[in-house]
């Protein structure tokens, strides 16, 4: 059982860095990535764990590259945690229809981002 691989993707690169570090520190393996459509060439060459996500990026948002991977058995379940800048409310039936795990929106702590993936992960160990 090695390391949790975790996808952190976000097109404002002092996020990433900060929320990367705090993965690191806590024994997380991180890859990152600065748009959607990099997350999703990401996700299918290094199979993470859990994804946290930012939804507004250029290129693909968040749940633009959700719905893409959901269309692939292997990320079928994955966790996901999106990111939103206050007042991008995601809608409740396209939280249930993609799984997402948990929306967070900015600003966050990384301590918060962490406890939620964290237990995120723990639950999806459980089913």
């Amino acid at each position: 059982m090695g390391n949790k691989k975790i996808l952190v993707a976000d097109d404002e690169i002092h996020i990433v860095q900060v929320v990367a570090m705090k993965f690191r520190n806590n024994g997380f393996d991180v890859v990152t990535a600065e748009n959607g459509t990099e997350a999703y060439e990401l996700c299918c060459e290094e199979k993470p764990d859990i994804i946290v996500t930012d939804d507004q990026m250029p290129g693909m948002t968040g749940i633009e590259l959700i719905e893409k991977l959901r269309q692939k058995p292997q990320f079928a379940d994955i966790p996901v945690i999106i990111l939103t800048a206050r007042g991008f409310a995601i809608e409740e039936e396209q939280i249930s229809k993609l799984g997402i795990t948990e929306c967070l929106s900015k600003p966050f702590s990384p301590k918060e981002l962490l406890m939620h993936v964290e237990s995120a992960l723990t639950n999806s160990t459980l089913k």
